[in-house]
């Protein structure tokens, strides 16, 4: 039976609540006060067509895998449903200009440039959840200003006509030492989400993290994966374990080669940009039946699930249910590294969520510096993998980081980036000029192979230096030409 756009129209309350979603209507009365986004989100689309709210933040099995079959209730003839008139908004006007008027793709030299495009052309929702961090936000600039505090003692005269800079990660042969970590909410950049991240991994043979707060269905991301391609899962353990459970078995029945456990994450951070933007719509493809906090950004409201009990205690469970190597994502100090070699981890990724957790906390590559000499000193090395991610910008951020003993680097929001600004094809060429940077610096600084990068190579003696000192050449700066960002196109006048 086909249903008309009158009939839905009339269950507009919580006493009797449908929705549509593409093209079908569901009763959700019952489901109302389980929706982790709460029931005001709903109850703004009671009896109407809510898809295109729905397609950004839930996977297209949501509904399959947490409604009811009964609440399924059929095909709508969509000509009669009366379309929701929305207000003229200059903001969006302006936006969509901007958009238009985007730099050509090959005007984008480095992933900062992507950055700046998707800055300019993201909604305003959107850009708050992929660019905020925690608090003052001082440790998402310090990964990547860490970075800048390493520097280099090439090599010279060595003979680097041929460079390989392929490696392994936890057994899987890959082309370049980066993989693509795992980001939530990939459809607020594009409508494709986190499959257009498998695709690029796919052909330039690195691995994806499948977050667990994807907005595409798991399934969805693992189908799109192509032949022998490897992917890892990025998990965030739920308090109801036979979730959890269940949820790591799955991940390892479809072929997933890596378990990365997210260890700073007992309570998401306050992350006030994104705060700021009111999200109001949430879900996961894993999650249900959590109350939530919707009105402090898309981070609060999708997060109730997260188990803030998790302990070292529970790797021997983790352990007891799947066979994929254990890596702690979100390490922070030595002793812990020390601890993860101590209950069997088979990896660790020294990282500090991107900045959006602990505000203050060291990044990744000050840990790793630490870390590394540590390990050698104990002969524990080769005993576990250890990663690092947070700030990573160039190829000279990857070399520093495999010359301190990282086995690679995970890469997250200048995807992410790519992705909002310019698609799939953004994504390519971001991993391209990412190669083409791997190429020439490994050239530069004498060296043919990754198993030649070593710390010889770099002066770290001003890492742990945390405030970089006001420029006192004033003449040099005012000279100084600063780097440009991508130029938009200028409006054209109107006549």
């Amino acid at each position: 039976m086909t249903l008309s756009g009158v009939e839905v129209s009339k269950h507009d309350n919580k006493e009797s609540c449908w929705v549509i979603i593409h093209g079908k209507a569901y009763d959700v009365t019952e489901f109302l006060p389980e929706h982790p986004g709460g029931m005001k989100i709903i109850l703004k689309y009671a009896g109407k067509d809510a898809t295109e709210e729905f397609d950004p933040i839930h996977p297209p099995d949501t509904l399959d895998k947490y409604l009811d079959k009964s609440k399924h209730l059929g095909v709508v003839d969509m000509s009669t449903v009366a379309k929701v008139e929305k207000e003229a908004d200059p903001a969006e006007e302006e936006r969509q200009q901007r958009i238009k008027d985007k730099p050509l793709l090959d005007q984008c030299y480095n992933l900062l440039d992507f950055e700046s495009v998707a800055k300019q052309t993201m909604k305003k929702g959107a850009w708050g959840y992929y660019s905020s961090a925690a608090d003052d936000e001082i440790t998402l600039r310090e990964n990547h200003e860490a970075f800048h505090r390493i520097w280099f003692r090439p090599k010279v005269l060595v003979d680097v006509k041929t460079v390989d800079f392929s490696t392994t990660m936890l057994g899987t042969k890959v082309d370049m030492p980066f993989y693509v970590t795992a980001t939530a909410l990939g459809k607020l950049g594009h409508p494709e989400g986190e499959v257009v991240l498998t695709k690029a991994a796919k052909k330039h043979n690195v691995v994806q993290m499948i977050p667990t707060l994807a907005s595409c269905s798991f399934d969805e991301i693992m189908d799109a994966a192509e032949g022998d391609q490897v992917q890892w899962l990025q998990l965030y353990v739920n308090a109801d374990r036979k979730i959890t459970q269940r949820i790591v078995e799955h991940a390892e029945k479809r072929g997933c080669k890596g378990l990365f456990i997210t260890v700073d994450a007992p309570q998401l951070g306050r992350r006030e940009k994104d705060m700021r933007s009111k999200f109001e719509d949430q879900g996961t493809n894993v999650q249900s039946g959590q109350a939530t906090d919707n009105s402090q950004g898309a981070a609060r409201a999708i997060s109730s699930f997260i188990d803030p009990s998790l302990s070292w205690k529970d790797i021997a469970w983790f352990k007891s249910i799947t066979k994929m190597p254990i890596i702690l994502k979100g390490v922070q100090r030595v002793e812990d590294v020390l601890k993860a070699v101590e209950v069997g981890a088979q990896g660790v990724v020294l990282s500090n969520h991107g900045g959006r957790q602990l505000d203050f906390a060291r990044s990744g590559v000050e840990v790793l510096a630490e870390t590394m000499p540590v390990l050698r000193e104990l002969g524990l090395e080769n005993n576990i993998e250890v990663y690092i991610d947070g700030g990573v910008r160039r190829a000279t951020d990857i070399i520093k980081a495999l010359c301190l003993g990282a086995k690679g680097v995970g890469i997250g929001r200048p995807f992410l980036y790519a992705m909002s600004a310019y698609g799939l094809e953004g994504v390519d060429r971001a991993m391209q000029l990412l190669k083409d940077e791997m190429e020439m610096n490994m050239r530069l600084i004498g060296c043919t192979s990754i198993d030649q990068l070593n710390p010889s190579l770099i002066d770290v003696r001003n890492l742990g230096s945390h405030v970089t000192p006001v420029p006192r050449d004033n003449l040099g700066h005012t000279v100084y030409d600063a780097l440009a960002t991508p130029a938009f196109k200028l409006p054209k006048a109107k006549l």
